[in-house]
């Protein structure tokens, strides 16, 4: 019997489908990203910008808001102050929101710092006169409802008030009056004078009634 003759071994190896070349530094790079990479930056620039854009269009619609006195005061540049003055007979809503982005985007060529701070003051002015104020009523309803009111209102102030300052008698009287055209039910004339008086009287007693 004949032997059958043996295939001859190849040595070429045949290729490894599944191989796959080693990532190189490029593509390292692309895509380890680190906790503090640039796509972060990117996203936290775009954010901050948005909250920006957002505050500077708040300013601007609070500028709307203020009297040409006001106005004047503020260091701001001539379209921005006649676009705050225009806001005010803006009243339909689609014309409105235009007008408020047309301000808003006129904020961004300013100094918004110095506004804020104006803006700051004149709120805690408004603040401190509402508390002012509202002092002022609740001593004149006391001073009309009750009769040992005025002893505890002068002993209140004794000390923080200049001599002279607070008419005793102008006081009496006008409690008196008040109390008597409540009595007659005629218009609150002297009821106001009260109030006018107090209000007098606090701002003499204090260093910034003299402004």
């Amino acid at each position: 019997m004949i032997a059958a003759a043996s295939r001859p071994i190849s040595t070429d190896a045949r290729p490894d489908t599944h191989f796959r070349p080693a990532p190189g530094p490029q593509m390292q790079q692309k895509h380890d990203k680190s906790p503090d990479g640039e796509d972060d930056e990117i996203v936290i620039s775009k954010s901050q910008r948005k909250r920006e854009m957002h505050e500077l269009q708040a300013l601007g619609e609070r500028l709307a808001t203020l009297n040409d006195t006001q106005l004047a005061t503020l260091d701001l540049s001539d379209k921005l102050r006649d676009a705050a003055r225009d806001a005010r007979s803006i009243t339909a809503h689609g014309a409105r929101r235009r007008h408020m982005q047309y301000i808003g985007r006129l904020m961004r060529l300013v100094d918004a710092g110095p506004i804020r701070e104006k803006l700051s003051e004149w709120d805690g002015q408004s603040r401190g006169a509402t508390v002012l104020q509202h002092q002022l009523e609740r001593w004149r309803a006391r001073l009309i409802e009750d009769d040992g009111a005025l002893s505890e209102y002068l002993a209140a102030h004794a000390e923080t008030t200049p001599a002279g300052v607070i008419d005793i008698q102008q006081l009496r009287t006008l409690i008196r009056n008040v109390r008597d055209e409540r009595t007659r039910q005629k218009p609150p004339r002297f009821y106001r004078e009260l109030f006018r008086e107090l209000k007098r009287i606090e701002g003499d007693r204090s260093p910034q009634g003299d402004a």
